[in-house]
């Protein structure tokens, strides 16, 4: 079984898909595997993560489990 990465706003144009399944673990782990530039601007400290809808304060210590949903959350702008 797999976890979810899910893409919102302009993340989701860099990563080129909405969402994407991996391979449970640690998530440094999983980011390495990911293209380079897209990890870089996941790990800013202006992008927020939300575990199964629980908004997270760092992405530090975050393990993926079978079945789990981890969204970024970009930096939202209006005017």
């Amino acid at each position: 079984m797999t976890a979810r990465l899910v893409f919102l706003g302009r993340l989701e144009d860099l990563a080129g898909v909405p969402e994407m399944d991996v391979e449970p673990g640690m998530l440094a782990t999983v980011l390495t595997k990911l293209d380079p530039a897209l990890a870089v601007e996941l790990l800013s400290e202006r992008v927020r993560l939300a575990l199964n809808g629980r908004l997270l304060g760092e992405a530090g210590d975050v393990v993926l489990a079978a079945g789990d949903e981890l969204a970024f959350l970009p930096p939202v702008s209006g005017g």
